[in-house]
């Protein structure tokens, strides 16, 4: 232990030791021919085996050792020849220096040095290919050293040295291997002319290429020999393994690459020994192969034993404390308060500024499009359902048109300019409400809604600008994840609501005959008849003279069903009521959009297609199924409802212009009056917005760029003045489109071993992509003849999967699926280690009451002091204070990541066992 920590622990300035490829050759008998080194295995982190059949490679699995092997690898350190930092350029001078070591040392009898170092250079068949290179040794059959055979090169070696290499860059293979790459070489066979064992363990200074050594064009590191007498072919075998996986492990690669000599390299197989656990052979069966871990544990706990002192910590690996009550933004630099007049603005402005430029070029990636696509579609429709619904509430004094205006410039002004640009700005249903309520209150009061509008919302800009001018973002850091998971729940659940809210009334518009027979399909019919003039009571005089006019010229019977109520006629038959396969049809195209978006999502993590295939139909999952069922809508050919937007440039109303003049249409005492509803638009906007900026940023994503909440509610606030002055709906972050978004841009590691998970590295931090989308939204006024080819069901179908989507991960649903659990299947979060599961429970039942009873408020006309409910979450979660203890709170209620949390507690558990 003592060595290994001098060895772990020594401060080193170079940097990390490179990732590690292990190659396992044999010397084998090949179709009765000379004997060759024969590629067997292979490592990166997990062990691949060349099946018995000898034309295809194993499964990636975890490698198992018999402990007898690793005790024979210990003896083969102890007692052969290991040279540290040797200094050569070639495999034959590698070789050289090796066997004159050994007849230094008296390992190896000066007569055989030509015999193991023919051997040693016979030439090496790789898996990939079957080679036909001649080997070193026969390109000089009549040399008798390495050295004079090298120092007279033929045109074979040419070939050899230069050509072979090209061939190995075609390999495939290189994709799984990081750029700096090494190889470690594993060479074991026996040998009919040695009488004892031939072993060597060599670092090279520099890793240098060795030709045809490796398989795939990586330079040697390690080179690890082991010849013996015959009769004991299975024991090396076993020995070359135990020395593959060793170097395939994180703790022994770093000593191998630091070790200063033989005792070094002896400490470090101890402590592999340490560590490895047997399993009993009566109750295991050797040849299962073992499936690679979906998350692999983390080394950095064997590491953090040695490098330092057991009582040195690694970062953020500090013991739990279970006092602070929950929380996690409080640490954040960009909550600190600064105590100056826009301090925090001017901090994140000086945070992001030097991120500015790689905002753009960061976007250069073909996730980059997918992403741009799916939030665009997810835009558009919901600028056009919330335009539509504004329409309905002001009258049209605000419609689609102004939706699709205020989105594309409110939110492309964002993306370019704000702190988070990964935020998608919409219209929130509170504003909605708002708007409806207004609307009514100045049309009841003779007041101009668009003017007293624009003084609400300068008022409120005013009032947003003052918060962001005291630094008022700071009190973000009370949300803790109790607030932030029952509002983004909230917004899901209501977009999961809203998606079968519109299929439902797309059924009513569509009725289904459900008393349809086929038998009977002769008796049904449906008819445009003239209205007997007596019987109609509800005819007016117009429409009379109409009818009167057009009776004599009218084919009934040709009407279609809006000329026939046109011409006042009326619909006759016992199938008038109903619309055939619309609504069936709607419905299939709906649940096929979510289904075909959730399966090709995780398809990246399925047996079938290339890597590169998988991850580019996962990326672009959702476009895929909007386009596979837009296809199929119009290969069926059914009518269902299509998607409609303005094909003119113009306000919706003919009474308003693109500018609301800012007096004259009310009484001077509105101006000031408006900065009392301006007071509730404001708690509303910062509620929205805050809450939203921080899912967001959370640490989970692992965002390098920093955020910016100061600076992006100043960019609200200056939205908003204009959104006023146009007569534009008011926006702000919308939780479950951006949630959406950052899900679109997350990246994983391109290169990871065979069998290794890809692990998360973040988010594609930039901001075309939401610039794009918005600017996309401007211009889909000239795309409406496109536009109108997709099916609103498709659309739906979507906003149900985003709903569902963004209820992933979230520790709220965790706990509800909990309820549904036997105690034997729950599985093993860190807060079921700690908190009875009674209290766990309880703290979900409170948890579900208050969303219960922020979505009875969101439905009544009370929806207006929503945003303010919404602070009474933080008010109940203070109040919890009290139930329960602050142990319970802080594994209950926390924003470090589950896996995080996991991996210290194991790792605290490792040390107090230690």
């Amino acid at each position: 232990a003592e060595r290994i920590r001098f060895i772990l622990g020594e401060e080193d300035d170079s940097p990390a030791p490179p990732q590690l490829f292990t190659e396992l050759d044999e010397l084998l008998a090949i179709d009765g021919q000379e004997m060759e080194w024969k590629e067997t295995a292979r490592w990166i982190k997990f062990e691949e085996k060349v099946e018995q059949g000898g034309e295809r490679w194993s499964k990636p699995h975890v490698a198992t050792l018999s402990l007898h092997s690793l005790f024979e690898l210990r003896t083969c350190i102890e007692k052969g020849s290991i040279m540290l930092d040797m200094e050569a350029s070639s495999l034959p001078q590698v070789v050289e220096m090796i066997v004159d070591n050994q007849i230094e040392t008296g390992l190896l009898k000066p007569e055989l040095k030509d015999k193991v170092t023919y051997t040693l250079l016979r030439k090496h068949r790789h898996q990939t290919k079957k080679s036909n290179l001649r080997s070193l040794a026969d390109i000089g059959k009549t040399v008798s050293s390495a050295s004079r055979m090298f120092s007279n090169p033929d045109n074979d070696l040419i070939f050899f040295s230069f050509l072979f290499p090209l061939m190995q860059l075609k390999n495939k293979f290189m994709k799984k291997l990081p750029r700096d790459a090494e190889a470690s070489n594993v060479l074991v066979g026996e040998v009919d002319f040695l009488e004892g064992p031939f072993i060597a363990f060599v670092r090279l200074q520099q890793a240098v290429m060795l030709g045809a050594l490796t398989e795939v064009p990586v330079p040697t590191r390690f080179l690890f020999i082991l010849l013996g007498p015959k009769g004991k072919a299975k024991s090396y075998h076993e020995i070359g393994r135990a020395i593959a996986t060793l170097m395939s492990d994180e703790v022994f690669h770093d000593i191998a690459y630091k070790a200063k000599d033989r005792q070094d390299l002896i400490a470090g197989i101890d402590e592999f020994l340490d560590e490895v656990i047997v399993l009993p052979p009566g109750e295991w069966d050797p040849a299962i192969r073992i499936e690679p871990p979906k998350s692999l544990p983390s080394s950095d706990k064997r590491k953090n034993m040695y490098s330092g002192g057991e009582n040195l910590q690694m970062n953020g690996d500090t013991p739990h404390d279970g006092g602070h009550g929950g929380g996690g933004h409080g640490d954040c630099e960009e909550l600190q308060r600064t105590g100056r007049f826009c301090g925090g603005l001017i901090k994140d402005i000086k945070r992001k500024a030097p991120f500015f430029a790689s905002d753009f070029y960061d976007a250069l990636n073909i996730q980059a499009l997918s992403a741009i696509l799916f939030i665009y579609l997810a835009t558009v429709t919901n600028a056009i359902t919330f335009g539509g619904l504004l329409g309905d509430a002001t009258e049209n004094m605000q419609g689609v048109l102004e939706s699709f205006l205020g989105t594309a410039v409110t939110g492309a002004i964002f993306c370019l300019f704000a702190g988070q640009p990964l935020t998608i700005l919409s219209s929130t249903g509170p504003v909605l409400v708002f708007e409806r309520l207004l609307f009514n209150f100045s049309k009841d009061n003779d007041f101009d809604y668009l003017e007293f509008r624009l003084w609400i919302g300068l008022w409120s800009a005013f009032q947003c600008l003052i918060l962001v001018a005291t630094d008022a973002s700071f009190l973000v850091k009370y949300f803790t994840r109790f607030t932030e998971e029952g509002f983004s729940s909230l917004i899901s659940f209501i977009f999961i609501y809203d998606a079968f809210k519109k299929m439902i009334k797309l059924a009513d518009h569509y009725p289904i005959n459900s008393e349809f027979k086929v038998d009977y399909i002769t008796h049904y019919s449906c008819a445009c008849e003239p209205v007997d003039p007596e019987s109609c009571t509800t005819c007016s005089k117009a429409m009379f003279s109409l009818r009167v006019q057009s009776n004599s010229t009218v084919d009934w019977s040709s009407l279609t069903t809006k000329e026939c109520l046109k011409y006042g006629g009326q619909l006759v038959g016992n199938n008038c009521d109903y619309v055939p396969d619309i609504t069936l049809m709607s419905f299939i195209l709906f649940f096929g959009t979510y289904t075909c978006s959730m399966a090709l999502k995780k398809f990246k993590t399925s047996r079938y297609f290339p890597t590169t295939a998988r991850k580019l139909i996962s990326d672009f999952a959702i476009i895929l199924s909007i386009l596979i069922f837009c296809g199929i809508d119009a290969l069926v050919g059914v009518d269902t409802p299509k998607l409609i937007v303005p094909s003119e440039f113009k306000p919706t109303s003919p009474e308003r212009g693109w500018f609301i003049p800012p007096f004259g249409g009310n009484p001077w005492w509105v101006y000031l009056a408006a900065a009392i509803p301006a007071l509730l638009v404001t708690i509303l906007i910062f509620m929205d917005q805050q809450i939203t900026a921080v899912i967001v940023n959370r640490k989970e994503h692992k965002l390098k760029k920093g955020a910016g909440y100061h600076l992006d509610l100043f960019w609200v606030a200056v939205l908003m003045i204009i959104c006023s002055f146009m007569g534009l709906p008011w926006y702000v972050a919308a939780t479950v489109i951006s949630i959406a978004h950052i899900d679109s841009l997350k990246m994983e590691t391109e290169t990871s071993a065979p069998g290794e998970q890809p692990k998360f590295l973040g988010v594609r931090e930039q901001r075309v992509t939401g610039f794009i989308v918005f600017i996309l939204t401007g211009v889909s006024v000239f795309m409406a003849p496109i536009l109108k080819f997709i099916p609103m069901p498709v659309l739906y179908g979507v906003f149900l999967y985003m709903g569902v989507a963004s209820l992933n991960g979230v520790q709220f649903m965790d706990r509800l699926k909990l309820l549904l659990m036997p105690l034997k299947h729950q599985p093993d979060f860190i807060y079921l280690r700690h908190v009875p599961l009674r209290r766990v429970h309880l703290f979900t039942f409170l948890q579900v009451v208050c969303l219960a009873l922020l979505w009875i408020l969101k439905s009544t006309v009370a929806a207006i002091i929503f945003p303010v409910m919404i602070l009474a979450l933080v008010a109940v979660r203070k109040a919890m204070d009290y139930l329960f203890s602050q142990h319970d709170l802080s594994f209950l209620d926390d924003v470090i990541p589950e896996k995080d949390k996991k991996k210290k507690e194991d790792e605290k558990k490792k040390k107090k066992k230690k």
